[in-house]
């Protein structure tokens, strides 16, 4: 067999047969497909500055053809390659176990076209994740609709100087999208300060906030500029807003009024130019109606209103974000794992995820620790009797009366007792919601 010289500047070595399908989506991004076989002998050339990357497709591979793999692999060690397994034994024989071991990255048939194109990218150079390249390098990866929604939206307000509500649950975010709307605004050169209203003692909040002055209060030795001032001609991002003490809050609508604010302990106006972004996972309104949040300053910090998405809607996302953190948790340490088996990544969709991308990171790390092979199972991450997200999907009209009634008190927990939430996982209104839980004789209070 001649050696193949002539690969384009990225050639994707395919040892083995891809589909049609396969080779139609390498070559719409950009990657050329050379189909070898290891058996024939040969070489593989490479010009300088050609990214040439070889695939040992083991899907339908005798003993012989998986050897004669692993010696060509043995001798082209300037090639980065990947390794398709089969779905039944990914890791059978000592030579695949090499071919594993040696490989940048594993999948598992049937081939994610997505992901293998995401791994290439990666291992371009220049590699972005595919929503990262779409957003400009704002931060947030994802290919779903509703990442791409998101995006979109971060790219409309970043620019407009206007207060931004950044609204989600728990673990979704919302730190992210805030310094993806900073980043991208006329205001990137200047700071950024992220404060957690939640974590502020609540006797410090005005001072942590706006400052104080020397003698302002027991323990005040000198003057104090809070984080506003420090982030002047920046942006200042206020997290779970909805915990902000209602005298504080005060302050903060004077400041978003005038541009002015107070150091505590003064009576001089100080004028300064930053950009407010708030974020909650709380429901505001409902807390403007009982009179924990000011309805004022609720109008004022909501003029543009970012929802970030929770994970369970962001199914196609998932496989890629946990890819994307186990290979940032193999920089910095020792683990066996290199990517996720078919089980692993079919628990991975099918799983809700109530503490969204956090949770996701966290049982990550934990199964890069924990794995004794290099393909993470489903078991490392502790999904094997995880309830499914489907399980939430299902049609409320066709269930018996005890399935809904149980489904709905299933769905108000996981959703946190949130209507709307709820609401949404069920594919209902509100109204629905509310009927339901009549029909059922269920309180709500007394559920909460």
């Amino acid at each position: 067999m001649t050696a193949i010289g002539e690969a384009s500047r990225r050639c994707v070595v395919w040892f083995g047969q891809p589909t049609e399908r396969e080779r139609i989506s390498l070559a719409d991004v950009g990657w050329a497909t050379r189909i070898v076989d290891a058996e024939a002998g040969g070489g593989v050339g490479k010009r300088h500055g050609d990214i040439v990357v070889a695939l040992a497709d083991l899907r339908c591979g005798d003993a012989h053809r998986v050897q004669a793999i692993v010696k060509w692999m043995a001798e082209h060690p300037h090639l980065l390659w990947l390794t398709l397994l089969s779905p039944d034994a990914p890791v059978q024989t000592p030579q695949v176990e090499c071919l594993v071991h040696a490989s940048m990255d594993c999948f598992t048939a049937p081939l994610d076209l997505q992901r293998l194109i995401h791994v290439l990218r990666r291992m371009e150079g220049d590699y972005l994740p595919i929503a990262e390249a779409r957003s400009e390098g704002i931060g947030i990866d994802g290919c779903s609709e509703a990442i791409g929604t998101l995006i979109s939206s971060v790219r409309k307000y970043a620019p407009v100087d206007l207060p931004v509500l950044i609204t989600g649950e728990t673990g979704t975010g919302k730190e992210v999208a805030a310094r993806a709307l900073h980043g991208l605004s006329a205001r990137a050169a200047h700071p950024f300060a992220a404060i957690n209203c939640g974590a502020l003692p609540p006797n410090l909040v005005q001072s942590e906030l706006f400052g104080h002055e020397r003698g302002a209060f027991t323990g005040a030795n000198v003057r104090r500029i809070g984080h506003f001032e420090t982030a002047a001609g920046g942006t200042v991002f206020l997290d779970e807003i909805g915990d902000l003490p209602l005298d504080a809050q005060t302050s903060l609508l004077r400041f978003l009024q005038e541009g002015t604010l107070e150091r505590v302990g003064s009576s001089h106006s100080i004028k300064l130019d930053v950009r407010v972004l708030s974020a909650t996972h709380i429901d505001l309104e409902k807390a403007v109606a009982q009179g924990r949040f000011r309805e004022d300053l609720y109008y004022r910090l909501n003029v543009l209103r970012l929802r970030m998405p929770a994970l369970r809607e962001r199914e196609s996302d998932v496989e890629l974000l946990a890819q994307r953190f186990l290979d940032a948790f193999r920089v910095h340490h020792s683990t066996n794992a290199r990517t996720f088996s078919r089980a692993a990544r079919q628990a991975m969709r099918n799983f809700a995820w109530p503490g969204n991308i956090r949770e996701l990171l966290n049982r990550v790390q934990r199964a890069a620790v924990v794995a004794e092979d290099v393909l993470i199972s489903a078991a490392d991450l502790d999904l094997v009797d995880a309830p499914l997200l489907q399980s939430m999907r299902f049609s409320l009209g066709s269930t018996r009366v005890t399935a809904e009634r149980d489904a709905v008190i299933t769905c108000l927990r996981e959703s946190r007792f949130n209507v709307s939430e709820c609401a949404r996982r069920l594919r209902v209104s509100r109204v629905t919601i509310y009927r339901l839980c009549k029909k059922h004789q269920l309180a709500l209070s007394e559920l909460r």
